[in-house]
Parts: structure tokens; C-alpha cells; sequence
């Protein structure tokens, strides 16, 4: 089995994230709130999100978001490549 490039593929998960990251924003700014209450009610199963959406979001705070979403999201991505690799590495010994 091949390994995984762990650098690569963080790099490959940050990026997604960051673009979902923006694709909310964009659903944000674009449709108002009650669109987006229905948006997010949808994807959330019956979950009521109209209490914790805000619409008033500084552009500071989502570059901050967007920037934090790329590290989680690599981070993640780096460990999913890290316990594949090694896990391939441990059954091929075995």
C-alpha cells in the first residue's frame, strides 16, 4: 500500500476547510437571515440555529475564522496521513 503525503494532504484538507469556511460566509452575506436560518436548519437535522446566528460579523473575525479553519482542517488532515501511514507500516510488518 502507498503511504500518504501528510504535508499534501493537510494542505489538501486546510484548504477545503477554509473553503467551506468562505462558502458560509458567502451564504451569510448573501441571502439574510432567514435564509440562512432555513440553510443551516436543513443541513442540522431539525436543529434551530436562529439563536446563535449572527449576521453583524466584522471582516476581522472572518479572516481570524478563515485562518483558524485552515489550521484545524490541516491539522486534522495531517493526522488522518500520520495514523494511515503508520498503520499501513505496522500490518505490513505483521
Amino acid at each position: 500500500m502507498n503511504a500518504i503525503h501528510i504535508r499534501k494532504f493537510g494542505l489538501a484538507v486546510g484548504l477545503t476547510w477554509a473553503l467551506l469556511y468562505l462558502g458560509c460566509a458567502v451564504v451569510l452575506v448573501s441571502v439574510g437571515k432567514e435564509a440562512t436560518v432555513s440553510f443551516f436548519n436543513s443541513l442540522l437535522h431539525g436543529l434551530d440555529t436562529a439563536p446563535i446566528i449572527r449576521m453583524d460579523i466584522p471582516f476581522y473575525e472572518v479572516s481570524i475564522g478563515l485562518v483558524e479553519s485552515f489550521i484545524l482542517g490541516w491539522l486534522v488532515g495531517a493526522c488522518i496521513a500520520g495514523i494511515y501511514n503508520f498503520s499501513i507500516s505496522t500490518w505490513t510488518q505483521i
